[in-house]
């Protein structure tokens, strides 16, 4: 049964340290994953060794920084791995043929085998591509033995572009729509230096209309680092998407996040979704929020995987930080 939760949750206590919640964080310990075909992962790990694990995977233009205000967030007694999807951040740039729904989930399936020591399971936590992860690597055996439960955050399992509502509503023709929707998914212009007007153009495309200067500066600097060809090849993927059947393959206790304000994926998404999943264990709703809900609230996020790990993991879920 779904329930639909309006309200934040409290995830505890996050420290605040020098640079501001969206600052790199040191990591304990890093490693390289390789991929099916060769391609070269990237992967980080941030508190107590032996603690039960939390595993993140970023979207669309992202890397492992887009975690670092949630990871603060989160209990002391976690173990947090996150990764850099193949052509972000510092994984290796795949060649062109490289850019399936097929490849995420071995990406996927690399990294746990690689990060997680044998028989061990994880909450794993995907927001918007990285949801789509999950959803791609549902039925595979490598990754369905490792996962305690999910959370799919700000994600959907297809009809992107038909959903989409980044034109303003008073474009009703659908062939502009989807004709416009689809160009600014497989782009490959660059964005060139950051601007007044790059950030306004982010500030409305991905956060919601009440989002602070800290987090559009943050969503910034996440979206020039992409190279223009792993945004326009995912891009191209994402226009084609279709995971449905990821959605009934995934049976591990899942919960669902979306701001209400998601112009890219909407709440019908998150809804669709909830409705499908095999055990839904929640909906959460955040009011005016927009697509980047792990940096508008990174402390509701928090608190919805923490509540998987104390309910699906051996921990207390005490506050405090993970470093």
């Amino acid at each position: 049964m779904t329930t639909v939760r309006n309200t934040s949750v409290d995830g505890g206590g996050g420290r605040r340290e020098e640079g501001g919640a969206y600052a790199p964080l040191p990591a304990r310990r890093t490693g390289c994953a390789t991929s099916a075909d060769g391609t070269r992962l990237y992967w980080e790990e941030h508190g107590p060794k032996d603690a039960p694990a939390v595993v993140l995977s970023h979207g669309w233009t992202c890397s492992t920084l887009f975690w670092a205000a949630v990871i603060r967030e989160l209990p002391d007694d976690l173990r947090v791995i996150a990764y850099d999807q193949r052509g972000h951040g510092r994984s290796q740039r795949p060649r062109r043929s490289g850019y399936r729904t097929t490849a995420l989930a071995d990406d996927l399936t690399a990294v746990l085998e690689d990060a997680l020591p044998n028989g061990e399971r994880a909450v794993l936590a995907g927001h918007s591509m990285g949801g789509m992860t999950l959803l791609a690597a549902a039925d595979r055996p490598a990754v369905r033995d490792r996962t305690a439960a999910a959370l799919l955050c700000s994600t959907g399992s297809g009809r992107l572009l038909a959903e989409t509502r980044v034109l303003p509503p008073g474009i009703r023709n659908k062939r502009v729509r989807h004709f416009v929707h689809r160009r600014i998914l497989v782009s490959a212009a660059p964005l060139g230096p950051q601007s007044r007007v790059t950030r306004s153009a982010l500030k409305y495309g991905v956060l919601g209309a009440g989002s602070t200067a800290e987090q559009i500066a943050a969503t910034a600097r996440l979206v020039h680092a992409c190279g223009t060809a792993p945004r326009a090849g995912w891009g191209r993927v994402m226009a084609g998407l279709d995971l449905d059947a990821g959605v009934a393959a995934l049976r591990a206790p899942t919960a669902v996040i979306v701001g209400t304000a998601d112009k890219l994926t909407p709440p019908v998404h998150a809804h669709g979704m909830a409705a499908r999943l095999p055990h839904c264990v929640g909906l959460t709703e955040l009011p005016g929020l927009g697509h980047m809900t792990p940096i508008e609230d990174p402390r509701a996020v928090a608190g919805v995987i923490r509540g998987l790990a104390v309910d699906h993991l051996n921990t207390s879920g005490s506050k405090g930080n993970s470093q």
